[in-house]
């Protein structure tokens, strides 16, 4: 890996780890910025994930030390998610790589608007599901993050939100789903030798400053500020993963 592919991960993982830390949607920018410097779409997804485990267990600690846990409240919502996202991690890991890198171009743009509007809403609702549909709608929240990661975060944000819970609290608590279930899946990528440890390691140093960033900014408005930028972004990659240019 080239210094300066290493300086681009650093930085692209910095600005993802706030985004996903404030929201989601973050490796909507890093999985395409990993194909950008060189890795197939397959062995880019598998090392982002060590990255969001880093970005999340740090963000998981920053939330804590800001007053605001949220690890009593996730725990009952980390078993529907982590079963989902085995059956997606397991399911997405026996693609190859140019079925993977067409189909993650189609994600990223049905995601776009989600993600430009963020968690706009969010966290107002004072509806309730009963305990088995709440299951379900996490099952699949975990099969669809367990696949692709990129934008889990926004739907945990409305998943948990629906019930009426503030925006803080709903950060602290996906955070802390994302760690664990990330932490489940990790294995079947190291397995699948759909890591590259360089380029993980680059992009995890970054993830790690913006998940240690993000608690603060949380309630600053700082979403905001990035996500024109992010937005931009996803645009262009995703031009590129669908081969309109390149």
């Amino acid at each position: 890996m080239e210094p300066i592919d290493a300086l681009l991960l650093v930085f692209g993982g910095l600005a993802a780890g706030v985004v996903n830390t404030l929201a989601g949607g973050g490796s909507l920018l890093t999985v395409p910025l990993l194909t950008f410097v060189g890795l197939p779409g397959t062995l880019a997804n598998g090392t982002n994930r060590v990255g969001i485990l880093i970005q999340n267990g740090v963000a998981s600690w920053g939330f804590w030390r800001e007053g605001v846990p949220g690890f009593r409240d996730a725990a009952p919502l980390v078993l529907p998610v982590a079963v989902g996202a085995l059956i997606g991690a397991y399911g997405i890991s026996q693609l190859d790589d140019a079925v993977f890198e067409r189909l993650f171009g189609f994600v990223m743009l049905i995601l776009l608007v989600p993600t430009l509007r963020g968690a706009a809403g969010a966290g107002n609702s004072s509806r309730t599901l009963s305990p088995w549909l709440r299951s379900l709608l996490f099952f699949g929240i975990g099969l669809y993050g367990g696949a692709f990661q990129a934008g889990v975060g926004i739907l945990l944000i409305y998943g948990i939100s629906w019930s009426g819970v503030d925006l803080v609290k709903t950060n602290s608590m996906k955070v802390v789903i994302n760690f664990c279930f990330t932490l489940l899946v990790l294995p079947i990528f190291l397995f699948s030798d759909q890591i590259s440890w360089p380029h993980a390691l680059a992009l995890g140093a970054g993830f790690a400053a913006g998940g240690a960033i993000g608690p603060r900014l949380a309630v600053r408005g700082g979403e905001r500020v990035i996500r024109p930028v992010l937005g931009v972004a996803v645009v262009a990659l995703a031009a590129k993963m669908l081969g309109f240019y390149g």
